[in-house]
């Protein structure tokens, strides 16, 4: 028995599904199951039963014992909303009773981290365990993600095996309910279908020229193949980053975006809104030699061949993974 939680969600949902194709079939899916935008998701999807979120954890207490695998996949993601609060409840409190679960019935556990806990990068990207409590992440995401980061390497008392993996820009199919925090590919391939070009935030560091903003960005397939290793072959505890390890740009993102689609390039910049300005990452780039050591030894899909895929098999049908 395998536990997905955030199962609904983007990731989450694009693991079942890879699950499934491994032949992995009772799938407990943990996720809030109100939120009806996600339903397609998880359509077609061969799962063994749904637990709504807040339910969880007293549900472990009685199949704790029959679980064989945790993949702690939700999280509040919104990296524009400010509430603590909220971050504090879903992303740190309850990641700690899964924990303490997981600690209880030997359970194995993965959970999502996030490369926001890097901040502006002054520290750099690697994924060494020292430079964690002294991360300055730029939002309240990120500081619940390194919060947590920072509790379980604390932590005496562990399970069998638990990775927290450090996802940069994740992109792919299952993100339409995502809107505003869905990846610039989905903005860019609506935009263009409706208008024919699109827009880009304009650079606001002399240091960066307009969508020459550099991020990692990953494919969700290959995210998953991560995650599917881990449980096959786990390992030293502990925290690893998962991005593709090749910053690029936004410009080439949308340009291959338009390729894909077979329409003319036509991009325009419109300044990055205010609430999030200060607060925006211009650089970021994934140091993926810890978990390559650590064996992986699959090839990442380029930028070009994953917004291909993206574009032509999901979004273009409006089919999921």
């Amino acid at each position: 028995m395998i536990v997905v939680t955030g199962a609904a969600g983007f990731i989450g949902s694009c693991l079942v599904s890879r699950l499934n194709k491994a032949g992995y079939n009772n799938i407990i899916v943990v996720d809030d199951f109100s939120k009806t935008e996600k339903n397609g998701n998880l359509e077609g999807k061969t799962i063994g039963a749904k637990v709504g979120r807040n339910d969880f954890i007293s549900w472990l207490e009685g199949f704790g014992r029959e679980i064989d695998f945790i993949y702690h996949i939700g999280a509040r993601t919104d990296t524009t909303e400010f509430d603590k609060s909220i971050f504090d409840e879903l992303n740190v409190t309850y990641s700690k009773s899964i924990w303490k679960a997981c600690v209880k019935y030997k359970i194995p556990l993965v959970y999502a981290s996030s490369a926001a806990t890097y901040g502006l990068g002054e520290l750099g990207y690697g994924d060494d365990h020292e430079i964690v409590p002294r991360l300055k992440p730029l939002n309240p995401y990120g500081d619940s993600k390194n919060n947590f980061d920072i509790w379980a390497l604390e932590q005496t008392e562990i399970p069998p095996f638990w990775a927290g993996l450090k996802f940069f820009n994740v992109y792919g199919p299952n993100e339409y309910h995502k809107k505003r925090m869905a990846s610039v590919i989905y903005h860019a391939f609506n935009q263009i279908e409706n208008t024919g070009g699109m827009k880009l935030f304009r650079s606001h560091n002399p240091d960066y020229p307009d969508g020459g903003q550099l991020r990692d960005f990953v494919y969700v397939k290959d995210v998953v193949e991560v995650c599917l290793f881990l449980m096959a072959s786990p390992p030293a505890s502990g925290i690893y980053n998962l991005g593709s390890g090749k910053a690029r740009t936004f410009k080439d993102l949308t340009v291959n975006t338009f390729m894909a689609m077979g329409v003319k390039q036509n991009i325009s910049f419109i300044d990055t809104p205010e609430d999030i300005r200060d607060k925006y990452q211009y650089y970021t780039q994934a140091e993926m030699s810890k978990l390559i050591g650590a064996g992986f030894d699959k090839q990442f899909h380029s930028l070009e061949e994953g917004v291909t895929d993206y574009v032509r098999n999901y979004l273009a049908e409006h089919k999921y993974y």
